[in-house]
């Protein structure tokens, strides 16, 4: 047994040695970033729905956005560092139907007082999806 030890303790003095001696090889940052990039798609596909739940935050329920319903016009409040792209993208992976348009508009945080206080809300992104005729979004579902 004792000699078998040896052995084993004579590679891992070698294998130190190898891992400090800077290796002869160029790697390009190219190369660097590839095996990242492999890393984050495999997440990806492990973590389903993932963004666009960060995208789309909610639906507005009102009753001009109930009305425009009917017409296939839906009302989202989303987060505010999306754009159109992300927005329709998000809407197709959550309800499966690929929009016809996105309309975005920034609402400015109202000025609130509170007895002397004064302050401010914060200011949030809407977004109008309008989808092709005849396809509809089951919004108001337990409301």
């Amino acid at each position: 047994m004792g000699i078998f030890n040896k052995k084993a303790d004579q590679d891992k003095k070698e294998d130190k040695k190898a891992a400090a001696k800077p290796s002869n090889k160029k790697e390009s940052m190219k190369d660097l970033y590839e095996g990242g990039a492999k890393e984050t798609k495999k997440a990806d596909k492990d973590r389903k729905f993932g963004e666009a739940y960060k995208v789309l935050v909610k639906p507005l329920i009102t009753e001009k956005a109930s009305t425009e319903g009917v017409i296939g016009k839906y009302t989202f409040e989303v987060s505010v560092d999306s754009n159109k792209i992300s927005i329709a993208r998000a809407i197709e992976e959550i309800y499966g139907i690929k929009p016809e348009a996105v309309n975005v508009i920034n609402m400015k945080g109202k000025k609130v007082r509170y007895g002397r206080n004064l302050g401010k809300r914060k200011s949030w992104k809407k977004a109008v999806v309008t989808l092709p005729k005849g396809k509809t979004i089951n919004i108001y579902e337990g409301v």
